[in-house]
């Protein structure tokens, strides 16, 4: 069912992409030819309509074939901004195409306009067209129309996550038929009984401690009854899914990439980092001045948090482990700092979550400004000059103490490879909610499947977060 859900889907993008982009073409020429226009310019040449949109017919299908190009045509959903990134993009390539004929054809006086405003109208009506289909898509999948029918199997907290998260959010398009907490001859039997019904159409392995033999026979057996097979993978077995193989004297060697974030991709992440942190700090620097006269006047203390009682500096872990002196405005009272990881402290107030990092909620160290400074994440913008500075990025993992680094596990210090960041994965996906696993697992994910796209969605989702104050202590 849900195959033919999203073949459907994907087949009605080709014929809606191509009526959107005529009706830009379409919105163009009446927008060019409108009185008001003919008023500021005057039209030196006239051009039929019939003749215009044979054109427009020719250069859609060329738009066509560059968003098949860019990948939009694929069978898996994307996200919306990163899908209006590739409209955006291949739109371009579409109009320097109609550009280029246009030249060629020395048509300048008379195209000029309609090529730009084709050029953006195809962007705008193909975006819109496509959002109103995301829109229905979503209303269907909501109403349990196009679901996949999945088996969980495996015992455990991520096991029961994702059945929790698949029946309260049906816009995953999964239904859970059955959950099973391990692999055995009696499931074997009820898992045989309901594929007969019909009701399997896919297997999820939720388990990655489950025996190999249990493994292999539940893959074997998802094989032969044909059923898709999918397994969630552990932090270790994600640490090895962006390699690159060579041969070096005809022997293989496969080398296990850290992160993208190599060659180019490190010299865009630290140009976009400077340039964007520098449009920031002068846009933002009369709320800065303001927040940093209103902690002076209420509190005593100084305006920023950057050393420790004793006259130290306050560090924090960067890239590869190198501690780098951090400073945000101060949020808490005075010498607060003495009480981390104080024992007595701990034992009257404790931590509201599991993991190495202390987090309390209804902090009694927290001034009120600094309670509401936080609960906007307003108390680190002065984390911006550390990004320009280059011991931190816009996005990445929050960078943590040095005590509390001492406590990861050896798998967690995979959130050192890449420079700390104001926002990230977990900054998006719940603050200071979530589990430090969890947060662990997501940045992790951030650092092997980095990209610009990722980047800016990131920084884009990060206000909204914000504005909900969902997380925030």
């Amino acid at each position: 069912m849900r195959r033919k859900f999203d073949l459907t889907f994907t087949a009605l993008q080709i014929p809606l992409d191509l009526f959107a982009l005529l009706a830009a073409a379409g919105g163009a020429y009446s927008l060019r030819f409108s009185e008001t226009l003919r008023d500021i310019r005057p039209i030196l040449t006239e051009i039929p309509f019939r003749d215009y949109m044979a054109t427009a017919v020719l250069f859609s299908f060329v738009w066509i074939l560059f968003f098949a190009i860019a990948g939009l045509y694929s069978t898996t959903p994307r996200r919306a901004w990163p899908e209006l990134g590739r409209i955006f993009l291949a739109g371009t390539a579409g109009a320097m195409m109609l550009i280029a004929t246009v030249f060629f054809q020395r048509e300048f006086e008379t195209s000029r306009f309609i090529v730009i405003a084709v050029w953006l109208f195809s962007i705008a009506f193909v975006w819109f067209e496509r959002l109103i289909v995301r829109v229905i898509r979503h209303a269907l999948l909501r109403a349990g129309i196009g679901h996949k029918l999945v088996v969980i199997i495996g015992r455990g907290r991520a096991a029961e996550q994702l059945t929790a998260l698949y029946k309260q959010h049906p816009i995953f398009g999964y239904t859970v038929t059955r959950h099973f907490n391990g692999w055995n001859a009696s499931v074997r039997k009820d898992l045989e009984r309901l594929i007969r019904k019909g009701k399997v159409d896919e297997c999820l392995l939720a388990d990655p401690d489950m025996p190999k033999k249990d493994a292999l026979e539940l893959i074997h057996f998802a094989e032969s009854h044909h059923i898709t097979f999918k397994y969630l993978a552990d932090l270790f077995a994600a640490a090895f899914s962006n390699i690159e193989v060579s041969a070096d004297g005809g022997v293989p060697i496969i080398k296990v990439r850290r992160t993208p974030l190599e060659g180019w991709g490190r010299i865009f992440k630290r140009l976009f980092d400077i340039l964007v942190s520098f449009a920031l700090l002068i846009i933002l620097s009369p709320l800065l001045l303001v927040i940093a006269l209103l902690i002076k006047l209420t509190s005593e203390g100084p305006v920023f948090f950057s050393r420790l009682p004793g006259g130290n500096k306050v560090m924090r872990i960067g890239e590869n482990g190198k501690p780098f002196h951090y400073f945000k405005f101060r949020t808490m009272k005075k010498d607060a700092h003495k009480y981390h990881l104080d024992p007595e402290f701990m034992k009257t107030y404790g931590s509201h979550r599991e993991g190495p990092l202390m987090k309390i909620k209804d902090d009694p160290r927290v001034t009120n400004l600094g309670r509401f400074l936080r609960s906007w994440s307003l108390d680190e913008l002065p984390e911006l000059f550390l990004v320009l500075k280059g011991d931190m990025s816009l996005v990445g993992p929050r960078p943590h103490l040095p005590e509390e680094v001492s406590l990861y596990k050896p798998e967690q210090r995979r959130v050192l490879d890449i420079k700390p960041g104001i926002t990230g994965m977990a900054q998006i996906s719940g603050r200071a909610d979530l589990d430090f696993d969890d947060e662990v697992s997501l940045d992790a994910w951030y650092i092997e499947n980095w990209s610009p796209a990722k980047d800016l969605y990131i920084l884009l989702k990060t206000p909204f977060v914000v504005l909900q104050r969902k997380g925030a202590y």
